[in-house]
């Protein structure tokens, strides 16, 4: 079952945190987030291995905004903070971004129950386009989980303070140990 706005509003400061939480962002069944004025790019003119952790660099994204080219990844992260206790955060991007050409997250739309942070969003485009920092660029909704579950505590992802480049190298690197 999805919550609704209502249900998320009144659950805040208790199973559901948002901060900065601003009641113009909250949808009959979602909440808007926001995208941080940063992008992280992986290093040019290098193939990426999975098994190693990709270099990458930062771009600042000017209140005149900034253009993405097509077929580039640009990571991204939300302003808000959010932690949730007993729900599956989702995310997905705002219908009007997509309807840009614009993709909010290429394959990572689906939270951990527990999880608490910032979101990294993985930005795709199909055409050039000019992004603004702080544009209502994705929405959070809640499931409820049932049965006993264990919550999401510490994955390489948790706790995180900003952009999260892919730390897939960390799953080789425990398989190797074992």
């Amino acid at each position: 079952m999805i919550l609704s706005g209502l249900e998320i509003k009144r659950r805040l400061g208790q199973d559901i945190i948002i901060e900065p939480f601003n009641i113009k962002q909250l949808n009959p069944n979602s909440y808007n987030l926001m995208l941080y004025n940063e992008l992280l790019i992986y290093s040019a003119d290098r193939i990426m291995d999975m098994k190693k952790n990709n270099s990458t660099e930062s771009i600042s994204i000017p209140d005149e905004g900034i253009v993405l080219q097509p077929n580039k990844l640009y990571l991204g992260r939300t302003v808000e903070y959010t932690e949730t206790q007993n729900l599956v955060p989702m995310l997905e991007g705002r219908s009007s971004v997509g309807r840009l050409g614009v993709f909010v997250h290429v394959t990572a739309g689906f939270g951990d129950v527990g999880f608490c942070g910032y979101w990294t969003l993985e930005i795709f485009c199909v055409q050039p386009i000019k992004i603004y920092p702080h544009i209502e660029i994705c929405q959070l909704y809640f499931h409820t989980i049932q049965g006993d579950f264990e919550k999401y505590s510490n994955g390489k992802y948790q706790n995180n303070n900003g952009i999260q480049a892919s730390m897939l190298y960390e799953d080789f690197n425990r398989e190797q140990i074992k």
